[in-house]
């Protein structure tokens, strides 16, 4: 018997860790609760205004939410113990973050080719697990390129900008419905659930939306 199927729409950024976590998050609730996904990604720009060259991550953490040196270290202890058990080992993180714009417009373009998930994952795996720089246009493409997408016309997606105002106007949306924090999962449509949730907790919230839908 086929599994039933629940939409569940993800807003989040690149260079949120908590958003890699989120997701594989899920996809153990999925498990559990029985259940396919079917998965739509949204953009959100923690950082709209970081520059092409980015910032080292201690001193943006510190700049941005007045984080000590003790505190930060104590945040990457929990993440690391959270995230190690789902297959995310953190250790090679970029020192630094960096504009997320680009692979937005990108993540944008292959909705419909059906590879979103797959582009999303090679991305958070460049920027979280190898420490590339997700705001440099060669690692976009080689995304790209990995997950079997058309290098030369994701190009073009870049250099006219053709998804810069769809992007623009879904990150609005999600503002004027106050989502101010990611990851945040619309789970059928109708309910929402926001920052990283422990499997057998989320599981239990997809089941009684897959059931209400029914």
């Amino acid at each position: 018997m086929a599994r039933r199927t629940i939409r569940v729409d993800i807003v989040s950024d690149v260079v949120c860790p908590w958003c890699f976590i989120g997701y594989r998050q899920l996809q153990r609730a999925l498990e559990i609760a029985d259940l396919e996904g079917d998965i739509r990604w949204h953009p959100f720009e923690l950082n709209p205004d970081m520059p092409p060259e980015g910032e080292d991550v201690a001193e943006h953490i510190a700049r941005k939410y007045g984080a000590t040196p003790e505190q930060m270290a104590a945040t990457r202890q929990q993440m690391q113990r959270i995230a190690e058990p789902l297959g995310i080992d953190f250790a090679s993180r970029s020192d630094r973050i960096w504009n997320s714009f680009a692979a937005h417009q990108l993540l944008h373009w292959a909705r419909e080719s059906g590879r979103q998930t797959d582009l999303q994952l090679k991305l958070f795996e460049a920027y979280f697990t190898q420490g590339q720089n997700i705001g440099d246009e060669a690692v976009l493409l080689d995304a790209v390129d990995a997950v079997g997408l058309n290098r030369a016309e994701a190009a073009a997606v870049l250099a006219d900008g053709r998804f810069a105002g769809p992007v623009r106007a879904l990150e609005a949306r999600w503002a004027e419905m106050g989502i101010t924090g990611v990851p945040a999962m619309i789970l059928a449509e109708r309910g929402l659930v926001v920052g990283a949730q422990e499997p057998e907790r989320l599981a239990i919230g997809l089941g009684r939306m897959a059931a209400a839908q029914e």
